[in-house]
């Protein structure tokens, strides 16, 4: 059983690890935008090793159940989507609020812009605008 035990300590230890790095990046981290990205590891792929190290050594120990493994297979789709939901409403919310963000940071585009038909200056993205032909509103990019 030294290789279910070595399994167990490589997972529980590169999600502790994962833990620990994402944890002292968010303090290097210069605005909100930078430190909601740089957690993504730790919920995304290191709170799940850990919960997988902890199934197999439940497995190891105490044998198997179907309650344990659904248990196990629920907290583990619930990291992953729970993960990545909260980071896309935590980065909405801060560019939204008008938080501000670092010169060095990159935000992708959170808010749709209005993108009118001829390519000119986009204005209000609430207003309605007209095309330089007059042909009707702008058209929302897809």
């Amino acid at each position: 059983m030294l290789i279910v035990d070595v399994l167990i300590a490589v997972f529980v230890l590169t999600g502790a690890l994962l833990m620990v790095t994402s944890a002292l990046a968010m303090f290097r981290a210069k605005d909100a935008l930078s430190r909601i990205n740089v957690f993504s590891p730790a919920t995304g792929l290191g709170m799940p090793l850990v919960l997988l190290g902890c199934y197999i050594y439940t497995l190891q120990h105490e044998g198997f159940s179907v309650y344990r493994l659904l248990i196990a297979i629920v907290g583990f789709l619930s990291f992953i989507i729970v993960s990545s939901i909260a980071s896309n409403t935590l980065s909405r919310s801060t560019v939204l609020v008008g938080s501000p963000v670092h010169r060095y940071t990159r935000p992708n585009r959170l808010v749709e812009p209005l993108v009118p038909v001829d390519g000119g200056e986009t204005g209000d993205p609430t207003a309605e605008t007209e095309t330089a032909h007059g042909d009707g509103p702008a058209q929302r990019s897809v």
